[in-house]
């Protein structure tokens, strides 16, 4: 795809009575006509989903389909869009999330929290629907905890309120905006949706800024927990994990030069400790791997070597120690 997305695909009509017909025959229609055509970043989105039975039906759908048009087994994956309480807690009061991504078959990639929709079921009036009402907060935090540890990643809402009218509208709009990015990445949600391309500013203002500021302190508790100095903090492996994650996620967004960056899922091994550990990277403080990194050509294994505080070397995963190179530097 060169320097587009790393990912595309289609959202179809919901399995609901009403639209299940038409968006199976979409589905249908759609991959049929691309064929060989679809990437590896191709990508079906499943709208209000409101029952276990409609993500297990998605599934037999996905088989099918694969199966007629000669495609891959499993090959052919979904995100669910999170629109209605009852993706959330059940009839029966079980987690109905949960058991959705399980019914999925490892075909489920992520679960999209919606705003509007989902705030309007339960009530909340529509000058208080937002992605910090506490009805959002609670749905948010289910899908977190369901997904934790899945590889299925959470993806917070939109703000309707947009950077749009006169000067003194637009920066209301940019600062709140700015204040809600920045608050689902300190909540551990890094993905969510903008409906106007000039809310795009902001989203990477908020991003960038949000890497940067920690910066710092994560580059001296990862220094610390390696050479047993003082940073202020008694960090443990999972700590350790997620400083090293922080590091990733910084450097692949592009927040942060070659120094720094992101993973979905990272572990982290003293060097002198690493049985594949070459004269190179004997010489590191830390290795840190990554098996889902989100890169600009979609999502890649990484090998990351920390000397001092900053990342020196990064290559592919399993890489030969001694063919390490230098980081290509990032633009600020």
């Amino acid at each position: 795809m060169g320097g587009g997305s790393p990912y595309n695909g289609i959202r179809i009509k919901s399995f609901e009575a009403p639209t299940r017909r038409r968006g199976l025959r979409t589905l249908d229609l759609f991959v049929g006509e691309l064929g060989d055509g679809l990437t590896d970043g191709f990508r079906i989105t499943l709208p209000k989903v409101t029952s276990v039975d409609q993500v297990a039906a998605m599934v037999t759908a996905l088989e099918v389909v694969e199966s007629a048009h000669g495609l891959r087994a499993g090959s052919l994956l979904f995100e669910i869009r999170v629109e209605t309480p009852q993706a959330i807690l059940g009839a029966d009061g079980s987690t109905s999330i949960a058991r959705m991504i399980r019914a999925g078959d490892g075909r489920v990639t992520g679960l999209h929290y919606r705003t509007y929709d989902y705030s309007a079921s339960p009530g909340v009036a529509a000058e208080q629907q937002s992605m910090e009402h506490p009805v959002a907060d609670h749905a948010k935090d289910v899908m977190q905890v369901a997904a934790a540890g899945t590889g299925v990643f959470v993806s917070d809402g939109s703000s309707n309120r947009l950077p749009v009218g006169d000067s003194d509208a637009k920066r209301a709009a940019w600062a709140l905006h700015l204040r809600l990015v920045r608050r689902s990445l300190e909540r551990g949600i890094h993905r969510g949706w903008d409906l106007h391309p000039a809310q795009l500013p902001s989203r990477f203002a908020s991003t960038y800024a949000f890497f940067r500021d920690g910066l710092p302190s994560a580059a001296t508790r990862l220094r610390a927990y390696v050479h047993g100095g003082q940073s202020g903090y008694l960090d443990e492996p999972a700590t350790a994990a997620a400083l090293a994650g922080f590091l990733l996620r910084g450097l692949e967004c592009g927040a942060v030069d070659a120094g720094r960056s992101t993973a979905s899922s990272a572990s982290i091994v003293p060097s002198s400790r690493d049985s594949r550990g070459g004269r190179r990277m004997a010489d590191l403080d830390l290795v840190i791997r990554a098996e889902r990194v989100i890169s600009s050509t979609g999502e890649v294994g990484r090998q990351i070597g920390i000397k001092d505080g900053t990342i020196v070397a990064i290559e592919p995963l399993g890489s030969d120690s001694g063919r390490w190179g230098t980081p290509r530097a990032r633009g600020r």
